[in-house]
């Protein structure tokens, strides 16, 4: 479970804009600390619970303390297969889209931590996704996983220069996304006991 949040993860959890956290912080209605040696401000869990009680923000998005993860992909057994091991891992709550028209629209709404991005979808492709995601400052906190199973080396530079934060070829071992997926949003990986 995530400590100590950054002010666009406090403002996520709050429902509020990043702006609206720097405030309280900067007059000290918000406790934390800066990060040594930067600007950065960081929140703890605590600090951040007893700012949601005393300004009446319900605490249940912080203390069921899943990271909300965005599916992107048109292959439909697919991501049924992963909404699925995600949900079982107990630590992500998901929200699927099945193509980038309907993605654009729920990470708005949504405010996911990750997105897990097909690259090539019907309608427009993951570099677009990326592009348009990275245009909008009040998600620039959301991680992009970019997966595919047809794209050359040269593509996944472009694709990063875009935004993603990282790329896996399809097909792939379930687990191994999950570990990317841990490493993006700073969660331990978690052990999965082997089957006997």
């Amino acid at each position: 479970m995530k400590t100590v949040f950054t002010t666009g993860e406090a403002a996520k959890i709050c429902k509020v804009s990043q702006q609206t956290i720097i405030r309280c912080f900067d007059n000290g209605q918000l406790k934390g600390f800066r990060v040594p040696g930067s600007r950065f401000r960081r929140i703890p869990r605590e600090s951040l619970y007893r700012f949601m009680k005393e300004n009446g923000i319900p605490t249940d998005s912080l203390e069921s303390g899943k990271r909300k993860v965005l599916l992107v992909d048109d292959d439909l057994e697919l991501v049924e297969l992963m909404s699925k091991v995600l949900e079982e891992d107990g630590r992500f709550e998901v929200r699927v889209a099945h193509n980038g028209f309907d993605a654009g629209m729920m990470v708005k709404e949504y405010q996911p931590d990750l997105i897990v991005l097909d690259v090539m979808l019907p309608d427009i492709n993951g570099k677009e996704v990326c592009h348009r995601v990275r245009s909008d400052p009040a998600l620039e906190d959301v991680r992009i996983l970019c997966i595919s199973g047809m794209i050359e080396e040269d593509k996944i530079h472009e694709l990063k220069l875009a935004g993603a934060d990282d790329f896996m070829h399809k097909p792939f071992v379930i687990e191994e996304l999950i570990e990317r997926m841990c490493a993006q949003l700073e969660m331990e990986v978690a052990v999965t006991p082997t089957s006997a």
